[in-house]
This record gives structure tokens, C-alpha cells and sequence, in this order.
């Protein structure tokens, strides 16, 4: 077998080995119950109840941050992420967190914002004018 074979069975063999990786963090969006039930890291699709207190305070511990979600249940529980709190959260439309259920406490690892376009005061002058 000549070197270049080894090499390219090598680098397949990686190319594999990244792609059964990857495909174990694909997963579907969960709910707080399922959560609760499974134990394991979950990933949630939940918006942020502007109603509830949110605690963030940078003196005191800059990592810690909590609010309250509801997911598409409309099962509200606290959630509790261990970093900054992101900038303009409160303007976010959806938020998609992971981590996993800890008692009655959501502990998120990481989190996706999704927040309003910069176009939609633009889209609703545009329908409210025709």
C-alpha cells in the first residue's frame, strides 16, 4: 500500500469520526416538562416573561444571571445562566436555551437570542401605507 492510501484513509477516517460527533449535538427543541423528565442536556424554545424580575447584578457576581421564560406550553420556570447578561435582552423575541433541569431551576450553559429585525418598523409602515 503506498503512503498516499494510508493518508487518505486517515483523513476519511477523521472526516467520519467529526461527522459522528457532530450529528450526537443535532437535536430537536424540548419543552420544560420533557426536560424534567430526560434529565439530560436539552435544548428549549421559550420566550422571556417581561412580568418577572430579572436578577443581574455585575458588582455582586458578574456570572450570574436569571429570569423567567415560558416555553411553547406556556410552562413558565426560571432559568438561571452562569454569564453576563446579553446586551438589548429584554428586545429579544425568542430566546433558545440549552442545558438541562436542576429541582424547579432551568441551568442554561448556553443561549440563542433571537431578536426584532432592524427592518420592521420598516415592513409595518410599509403595510399600514397600502
Amino acid at each position: 500500500m503506498k503512503k498516499i492510501h494510508l493518508i487518505g484513509i486517515v483523513v476519511i477516517a477523521v472526516a467520519i469520526a467529526i461527522l459522528i460527533s457532530a450529528a450526537g449535538d443535532v437535536s430537536t427543541y424540548a419543552t420544560f416538562k420533557d426536560a424534567m423528565n430526560s434529565g439530560d442536556k436539552v435544548k428549549v424554545c421559550a420566550h422571556l416573561s417581561k412580568d418577572k424580575p430579572m436578577e443581574y447584578n455585575p458588582s455582586k457576581d458578574p456570572n450570574y444571571f436569571s429570569f423567567y421564560v415560558k416555553d411553547n406550553d406556556q410552562k413558565e420556570h426560571k432559568v438561571v445562566l452562569l454569564a453576563a447578561k446579553p446586551q438589548d435582552f429584554e428586545l429579544s423575541e425568542q430566546i433558545v436555551i440549552t442545558g438541562s433541569m436542576k429541582d424547579d431551576v432551568f441551568m442554561a450553559t448556553d443561549m440563542l437570542m433571537k431578536c426584532p429585525s432592524k427592518y420592521k418598523d420598516e415592513e409595518v409602515y410599509v403595510k399600514g401605507k397600502s
